[in-house]
């Protein structure tokens, strides 16, 4: 199975609050066909770019581009998710995902793993996939166990499947070649950005502790421009984590999501493309 790079859109998003069409069209031009969207405010209207899920298809055929997937938020309203299953399927997208969760104790994950089941469900009885994507307060542990391997314990396998950010797992203190090999087949989406070298130290939790309850200002405090750069010009070691995923040979998508940037978002964007695309042919 071919590694096809793609793009979360967040990575762009105040690029398209200024101009949405136009930015999508960049991004095509950018060399970019791929591309995941995002809906942090659901519960305002199921509308993308103020468009109608038609109107949006439109506009991705003009462009070249394809709708792979799409964050989700919030996504334990039946109503709301029902109405993101439809303009998924009517966009194209095969995948919803949960982009961020927080949790004080193991009971809590393993309450909201229910939840996340039963959103998966109707996903699947739709014919879409659902992914749970990570950030680095899901390496704390709870009882002797990371939050995400709680979490994935206490899904279905066949349901819920593990959208895996590179990033993120490193700042949590993790090794993402492990456990890129420990997820297997149940990841099949994998996000890419790139760490400076001047970031110290890598693991948040040198920082917090292990204990402590990590809330959104908590996750905020690392989440900062001089803590990211563009993808291939920071210190991970994205070229094992491509040969990675293609040993493992159940990716079909690598997606550059820059959380945050310190240079314009599309100039951004179009380095990291530059990088992948050469990491991915090497």
């Amino acid at each position: 199975m071919s590694l096809e790079l793609g793009l979360q859109l967040f990575s762009v998003r105040d690029e398209l609050e200024k101009d949405f069409v136009g930015t999508l069209q960049k991004v095509a031009e950018i060399g970019y066909k791929n591309v995941e969207f995002f809906i942090h405010d659901a519960s305002k209207g199921m509308k993308i770019g103020g468009m109608e899920a038609s109107e949006l298809k439109d506009v991705l055929d003009n462009l070249g581009l394809k709708a792979v997937s799409m964050h989700v938020n919030p996504l334990t309203d039946e109503d709301i998710l029902e109405k993101a299953i439809q303009y998924n399927l009517e966009i194209g997208s095969s995948g919803i995902g949960c982009s961020i969760a927080f949790f004080n104790n193991k009971q809590e994950v393993i309450d909201f793993a229910k939840e996340l089941n039963k959103c998966a469900q109707m996903c699947k009885d739709n014919g879409l996939d659902f992914y749970y994507h990570n950030h680095f307060q899901e390496f704390q542990k709870f009882e002797g166990e990371y939050v995400l391997d709680i979490l994935l314990e206490n899904t279905d396998e066949n349901l819920v499947k593990a959208e895996f950010d590179t990033y993120w797992a490193l700042r949590g203190g993790i090794d993402p070649v492990d456990y890129l090999k420990k997820l297997g087949s149940r990841c099949d989406l994998v996000h890419q950005k790139d760490l400076p070298a001047t970031a110290k130290p890598v693991n948040a939790f040198e920082v917090l502790g292990e204990e402590k309850d990590i809330d959104f200002d908590a996750f905020l405090d690392f989440s900062k421009p001089e803590y990211f750069t563009e993808a291939g010009e920071g210190s991970m070691d994205i070229k094992s984590i491509i040969e990675t995923i293609r040993q493992i040979g159940a990716a079909k998508y690598i997606f550059v999501e820059q959380d945050l940037t310190t240079k314009n978002q599309l100039e951004s964007v179009e380095i990291s493309y530059k990088n992948m695309i050469q990491l991915l042919e090497a």
